[in-house]
């Protein structure tokens, strides 16, 4: 399972550089602009040039609304900035159509300047809360738009939690679509330390997190800790050889 952290600045991913040993994925986004909310270029910029060459940077396009043009061109400027995974929130999108569509744009956009890049389409937990595609719809859009991955997060931030909005059995559903698609599977939204352990076992690829390793566990006046970094994956390390052990039989 692939660690992914999300600096809210230049900053703070210095400090997510001091603990790059921890992490796998540096993800840059604005969420003041929300929850999948897309930074300047020149912060990507900044942001690839402060952490180590062998991390790869995300960034993610927006929230976005269904304009396929308009989002495909956000995706190639972010790609064009050093990002690495190009994470669009199909905000906008109220049919899985729609959403394909617009992914489809993203892929050829991303894809034609720089082949090796990774498409992520992204949905929310509580879609239901703001008229978007289904969660589980999401694995059958990736795939059918050719994206390389899968993702969930949550849309409002208020406190509830992925687990609230889409329980572990059905995130264990969302992860088996999309690997049996050839899928990544990524999961986030407010994911704490004692959902390691479902998320292990699920199979998902890649966690997304950042109230959890933020000072007090605040992801909006927190600011990230290199320690607190470093005893997350101290925790992914601990439940992945559980699992590993579990699946030898030992």
């Amino acid at each position: 399972m692939l660690l992914l952290i999300s600096p809210a600045d230049v900053e703070e991913a210095r400090d997510c550089a001091k603990a790059a040993r921890f992490l796998d994925i540096v993800d840059v986004k604005k969420p003041d602009e929300g929850s999948l909310g897309a930074n300047f270029p020149w912060v990507i910029r900044e942001i690839r040039d402060a952490v180590p060459a062998n991390k790869p940077v995300s960034a993610t396009v927006g929230d976005v609304p269904y304009k396929p043009g308009t989002v495909a061109q956000a995706a190639l400027g972010a790609a064009v900035s050093g990002a690495t995974y190009i994470k669009v929130g199909l905000y906008g999108c109220t049919t899985p159509e729609q959403a394909i569509t617009v992914m489809r744009g993203v892929v050829r956009a991303v894809k034609d300047y720089r082949p090796d890049a990774l498409v992520v389409a992204s949905g929310y937990a509580d879609a239901h809360r703001i008229g978007c595609v289904n969660p589980l719809a999401l694995p059958d859009i990736a795939h059918r738009s050719g994206s390389d991955a899968a993702m969930l997060d949550t849309a409002v931030k208020d406190g509830t939690r992925l687990f609230d909005h889409v329980p572990p059995d059905l995130c264990a559903e969302f992860v088996r679509r999309a690997h049996g698609a050839g899928l990544l599977a990524a999961l986030a939204g407010s994911v704490r330390v004692d959902d390691l352990g479902t998320l292990t076992g699920i199979g998902t690829d890649i966690v997304g997190v950042r109230g959890a390793v933020c000072e007090r566990g605040d992801r909006t006046t927190g600011r990230i800790q290199p320690h607190l970094v470093a005893a997350f994956r101290a925790e992914m390390d601990r439940h992945e050889q559980e699992q590993t052990t579990v699946a030898a039989g030992i």
